[in-house]
């Protein structure tokens, strides 16, 4: 996951040589869609070991509600996709020459809201698609459209904070009520999905 994400911000930076306001507009779409397909990467392989060790079976037959092994797995993959992002920013910023001119903490916000949006829905769609032959194919196929209104805001709040342009509240704001309502449809149908044969 972190080779094809620093692959992708390599091969971009080879590409083109913008100057720093072009830089500051073009860097956030970057940015996102190589943590897009590299999260991609990290989510289908999310549900393997418990699909090897016939795990979610015995899951099933355990007493405990399917939504707390929903919630655990999406932290946890949150937890791992925001690692590999903190790692990657750094290569961003050396490599675009990139200085915010907004603020820093509007950017963590983003990032930290838009990670939440790609793995919460990962993670179900993982888990939708874990018993298919074609999963690799699958999860892109349902994660892709449904994450369009997510990584326009993403982006679009990236780029206001770099270049100061403008408020990113309003994409912000979007972001946070695509996560809340998400994550409860999430929660609310993960154990049709656990229990789906």
């Amino acid at each position: 996951m972190l080779f094809f994400a620093l692959l992708v911000a390599v091969i971009f930076s080879f590409s083109f040589d913008p100057n720093a306001e072009e830089a500051r507009r073009i860097v956030g779409g970057l940015a996102w869609i190589a943590f897009l397909f590299a999260s991609t990467v990290a989510l289908n392989q999310s549900w393997a070991r418990e699909l090897r060790g016939q795990v979610l079976d015995a899951f099933r037959a355990s007493p405990a509600p399917g939504n707390s092994l929903f919630l655990g797995k999406s932290i946890g993959n949150f937890i791992f996709v925001l690692a590999i992002e903190a790692v990657l920013a750094p290569i961003f910023i050396v490599f675009y020459n990139l200085r915010s001119i907004g603020s820093e903490w509007q950017l963590v916000l983003v990032f930290a809201l838009g990670t939440w949006a790609l793995v919460v829905n990962g993670t179900f769609f993982a888990a939708l698609s874990a018993r298919t032959r074609i999963r690799e194919l699958m999860l892109p196929l349902l994660l892709f459209p449904i994450s369009i209104p997510a990584l326009l805001a993403m982006v679009n709040a990236t780029t206001i904070v770099l270049t100061g342009e403008g408020s990113p509240r309003f994409w912000i704001n979007l972001l946070a009520v695509y996560d809340i309502v998400f994550t409860i449809v999430g929660l609310l149908l993960f154990d049709t999905v656990l229990n789906a044969e």
